[in-house]
């Protein structure tokens, strides 16, 4: 299968999704005393650090992890999900918002859960990792809650070699005029298109930027209906784009060691 662009001659090597009762092929571990999802080769010099949507540890998500660690034959990577709220994600029963019930709880959960949080914590928790497991060329990917987190994270000074965010929340253009390294954005149909327009209109490093026209907020994370043989196949498709997204950008920064 062509990459993104031609660029990389990797191709994909994705098993069949699973819809239900998936089994995780990484495991649990307390990195500088967070709980932290492991997956991925223990020899890879790349390392992918995804941050969850706010619904937290879900089997999509964590699948979707897997999937990453080893889908590209030329690029393997370690692959780090930590547990920025410790224990206490959103409900996904909050989602959406449509009750004042709902309106309340999840707000009341976002008032000491900003994006900010992630964009404090991130530092330390790359420091712990690093000290666990190397040196690594790190890739960003977040899901809603997180993409605003890799958008902010992605300026001068970033760790990141390449970045990505899914279906991100809170989408700037602000934030886009700042970011200073290539930038994958895939959104949804509930996100606002003249945002994402605007997004892509205001970064100036290289981009791709997709809008998967039939799928919801979620689909690649904590809401995607895996038996729904539509969402499944878009699924599919969106971690391929991930992958070679990553694999032409680390595989450059490889090249040019």
């Amino acid at each position: 299968m062509e990459s993104i662009n031609g660029h990389s001659k990797a191709c994909c090597n994705i098993p069949p999704v699973v819809s239900k009762g998936y089994e995780l092929k990484g495991k649990y571990e307390t990195i500088g005393g967070l709980k932290t999802y492991v997956t991925g080769p223990l020899t890879a010099t790349n390392a992918i650090f995804v941050i969850y949507d706010i619904f937290g540890y879900y089997e999509q998500t964590l699948q979707g992890a897997d999937i990453l660690a080893t889908a590209d034959p030329e690029n393997s990577y370690q692959v780090f999900m930590p547990d920025f709220f410790e224990g206490v994600p959103a409900d996904l029963a909050w989602y959406p918002p449509t009750t004042e019930e709902k309106k309340t709880a999840l707000y009341g959960w976002f008032s000491t859960r900003g994006p900010a949080l992630g964009v404090e914590k991130a530092p330390k928790i790359l420091a712990d990792i690093e000290a666990a497991y190397g040196k690594k060329t790190w890739a960003a990917l977040g899901f809603c809650w997180g993409g605003k987190v890799i958008s902010l994270t992605s300026g001068a000074s970033t760790p990141w070699t390449v970045a990505a965010q899914c279906h991100p929340a809170f989408i700037s253009a602000e934030d886009a005029a700042k970011i200073t390294i290539p930038m994958c954005m895939l959104a949804s149909n509930e996100e606002e298109a003249k945002d994402v327009k605007a997004f892509d209109e205001a970064l100036t490093v290289e981009k791709h930027i997709e809008t998967f026209e039939t799928q919801i907020h979620g689909w690649l994370s904590a809401r995607a209906d895996l038996e729904d043989e539509a969402v499944r196949k878009e699924y599919l498709r969106g971690y391929e784009t991930l992958s070679k997204w990553f694999g032409k950008h680390i595989g450059a920064e490889k090249a040019n060691l």
